[in-house]
């Protein structure tokens, strides 16, 4: 193995993206990737959506061919655990006993599911859902569910964007669904009350019962298998499937223990502009990166599709040499029912804008949402808009906007 090489730990889309791009800039020495899961790297939106109803191919995940890797000299390991990085050595060890060394390291070690202690998580009949695995079994049991007309009861401990999208694919499946949140209104922590509300009524109009202010305190079963739900107003929620969806924690585990400093505020690894972190010769992409932005004036972490998308390669690009800044605003979408949304900004809580200003018309979905603070746009949400967000990204980096300009935005 070439003193050279270059090693990518992650089996998510940054990592497929960061492998392909160090091809494509012309690197050609030694190149690993080491995967944890048993799958060659992947994308996880579909998980929740179009692959979870079944309506996409399971090869249409993957960002590259199977056959790519090797293809390209790339050696991928996969079921194999990075358990330790050597700094000084520059070298990663695996739970296998081997150790690779490295010229330059890329950590794109994505998230793990939020766990919470609630009695019952390990009866059958409850899920959680982050791999493809997830998505598989999850999958299953709806479709078990819908073929075999009994037991068509899902309950979902969450209101985020997981389990929103869950909740749409399962009535889709014709499901009966129940969306149990901590807040006054879903979304509420990314949202805000304003824009949480219409998803809100999204769900209520297409027969999902919102439980609101809900603190869970188990899952009930009988025989092995879950039943139900029960809130701490004592109320229990029937159910034949649990998903329980309450986020998503960066997994900064070999980061932290390798000793590279974290940022308190983001949970993530600390990054420069460039997505180099605190070693010269490591550098972060996707959901672990705290990188700083010009625009918010403080460094920001975001766990979304095009986060990584666009961070792999530019790390992969900097692994070469390259020292431009990471120049992308926080994006994400989302696909509920007939709803498509996509958002483009950062608004970390409510502090962190004045009002929302709303073009278009809430009532018929059709509307961009504009977050407002001192007279700037923070960020800017499309619903059923569409090849609007170049314009939207034009008006966060300008320094002051009239309100009216806001409010004529949808003609």
């Amino acid at each position: 193995m070439s003193a050279g090489r270059h090693v990518v730990v992650g089996g998510g889309l940054a990592a497929a993206k960061a492998v392909e791009t160090l091809r494509d800039e012309g690197y050609d020495g030694g190149l690993t990737v080491v995967a944890r899961e048993p799958h060659r790297p992947y994308e996880r939106p579909p998980l929740s959506k179009d692959y979870l109803r079944g309506e996409a191919e399971r090869e249409s995940v993957f960002p590259l061919s199977a056959d790519w890797y090797a293809e390209h000299d790339v050696e991928l390991l996969t079921a194999t655990e990075a358990t330790a990085v050597d700094l000084a050595g520059r070298s990663v060890s695996l739970a296998d006993g081997r150790n690779l060394p490295y010229e330059k390291l890329l950590l794109a070690t994505g998230s793990d599911p939020r766990r919470i202690p609630l009695p019952g998580l390990d009866l059958d009949g409850v899920h959680e859902l982050r791999t493809l695995d997830d998505s598989d079994a999850l999958a299953a049991a709806l479709r078990a569910a819908h073929d075999g007309g009994a037991g068509r009861r899902l309950a979902i401990v969450g209101d985020g964007w997981i389990g929103l999208e869950v909740a749409a694919s399962a009535r889709s499946l014709g499901l009966d669904v129940t969306v149990i949140g901590l807040g006054t209104h879903p979304l509420e922590r990314v949202l805000g009350p304003e824009m949480g509300e219409l998803y809100g009524q999204v769900h209520t109009d297409h027969g999902v019962h919102l439980h609101r202010r809900a603190q869970v305190t188990g899952i009930s079963g009988s025989g092995g298998r879950a039943t139900g739900v029960d809130i701490a107003d004592g109320t229990h929620v029937d159910a034949d499937l649990v998903l329980v969806a309450v986020g998503a924690v960066p997994n900064v585990t070999l980061a932290r223990d390798a000793g590279l400093a974290l940022d308190s505020a983001t949970g993530g690894v600390v990054a420069s502009a460039t997505l180099q972190t605190t070693d010269p010769d490591v550098f972060v992409a996707g959901d672990i990166a705290s990188v700083p932005t010009a625009r918010y004036g403080r460094s920001v972490r975001v766990e979304h599709w095009a986060t990584a998308l666009n961070q792999g390669p530019h790390a992969a690009r900097a692994m070469l040499g390259a020292t431009a800044p990471y120049p992308e605003l926080p994006y994400f979408f989302s696909d509920q029912y007939d709803v498509g949304m996509e958002y483009l900004g950062f608004v970390a809580g409510p502090d962190a804008y004045d009002e929302v200003v709303v073009s278009g018309s809430l009532p018929d979905r059709e509307l961009v949402a504009f977050w407002v603070k001192d007279g700037r746009v923070e960020a800017g949400m499309a619903v059923n808009v569409w090849d609007r967000m170049e314009d939207v990204k034009a008006l966060i980096h300008r320094d002051a906007v009239d309100r009216a300009e806001l409010e004529s935005f949808v003609g």
